[in-house]
């Protein structure tokens, strides 16, 4: 016969016993209450940090892919939301920075910068020599020297080669002063620095010419400022061999001195009216004066100096040939008409690569054959950088 419980709200009793002395009873019952909240989240655990908004900070910072780096941020938020993650400072920072890195990628594309600074980047990544070109430099070219000349590949003078650098002209900063500006510089730079370099014209072949590279506008953004003068050859299927250079590292004093009167007088010459004596007599004859001047500084200038025995004699005969030519061009700037101007003109010319200036160049040991009237004049042959 059983025996009923007594009345009340009573548990009836575990058949397995009492539960461990860790347990308590929860919502739901017992539980490890020690170990376990109410939640089911272990306590001391720490929050993870949503990886998205970690990469969407990344990219903002670096402004790499800034669009992938806004749409990662937009997800880690709303991931966040959802899981109670940490990291939404990261993503909040991600996206606003990816989002200047937007506005910033526009502008840039806008105004064609990217594009320009590629270039760049290109050239330089291929490495554009003709910029580290220096004066005494040779160099082959393998797009030739006409047209664009974007690199060379350095070569010793002694073998054969495309071109010699015998000037290095720098420009100024600020704007880009054009083409047609740059070029007119190039004109007249470059002619008149070739006789420092190669001094004896009746030394330099026929078939060389004067070139030049000038930096383009593109060039000029990224601090090209340089023109570079350029011995070539007239024919483009032709090379030069041996170097051209003829100045003071290279020739004595004699020749030296020899060489920058006659490159004194030269130049005199070259100034010349355009126009005929009946058309500009006043003209001419201020150029017979200025001749006249020429001749007498030259003419101190070679008295003035010592002279190796061997070539003594013949520069005192050029001397006396000079100051005979000087008489013909003071009575030629005072001629009263064209008539009376051309006879003192011929007879002062008669002096211009005569035999005593053959004789005087032999005996110091100088080029001896006068170049054909033209051939040293130069053309109009440019590169761009």
């Amino acid at each position: 016969m059983s025996i009923p419980p007594p009345p009340g709200n009573q548990q009836p009793q575990d058949p397995y016993g009492p539960p461990p002395a860790n347990w308590a009873q929860g919502p739901s019952g017992y539980g490890p209450w020690g170990h376990h909240g109410p939640v089911g989240r272990p306590y001391g655990a720490p929050v993870s940090v949503n990886a998205l908004a970690v990469a969407a900070l990344v990219l903002g910072v670096l402004c790499f892919l800034p669009a992938a780096g806004l749409v990662l941020g937009l997800i880690a938020l709303r991931q966040i939301r959802r899981n109670g993650q940490s990291g939404r400072g990261l993503a909040i920072a991600g996206a606003v920075l990816s989002s200047v890195g937007l506005v910033l990628w526009a502008v840039t594309l806008s105004t064609g910068v990217v594009s320009d600074a590629w270039e760049g980047f290109k050239d330089g990544a291929q490495g554009n020599e003709s910029l580290s070109l220096k004066k005494g430099d040779c160099f082959d070219a393998p797009g030739g020297l006409e047209g664009d000349t974007y690199d060379v590949d350095p070569v010793s003078c002694e073998g054969r080669h495309d071109g010699e650098v015998f000037a290095v002209v720098r420009l100024p900063g600020g704007a880009f002063p054009g083409d047609a500006e740059v070029t007119d510089i190039a004109d007249e730079r470059c002619y008149e620095l070739q006789d420092q370099y190669a001094m004896d014209s009746w030394a330099m072949p026929a078939d060389v010419d004067v070139y030049y590279l000038m930096p383009s506008k593109d060039s000029w953004r990224y601090g090209d400022r340089a023109i570079t003068c350029i011995f070539g050859n007239t024919d483009a299927k032709a090379k030069l061999t041996g170097s051209l250079r003829g100045d003071p590292t290279t020739l004595d004093s004699d020749q030296v001195v020899f060489l920058s009167t006659a490159n004194a007088v030269d130049a005199a010459l070259y100034e010349e009216p355009e126009e005929t004596p009946e058309d500009d007599l006043a003209g001419h004859r201020a150029w017979a004066e200025q001749m006249d001047d020429v001749l007498g500084e030259q003419v101190e200038a070679l008295r003035g100096h010592f002279w190796q025995s061997a070539a003594q004699q013949p520069v005192a005969d050029l001397v006396k040939d000079m100051e005979d030519a000087r008489e013909q061009w003071s009575k030629a700037s005072t001629a009263g008409d064209p008539d009376a101007y051309y006879t003192y003109y011929d007879k002062a010319y008669e002096y211009v690569d005569g035999p005593a200036t053959v004789t005087a160049r032999k005996a110091l040991g100088l080029a001896t054959a006068p170049p054909t009237p033209g051939e040293t004049e130069g053309g109009d042959s440019e590169a761009e950088v």
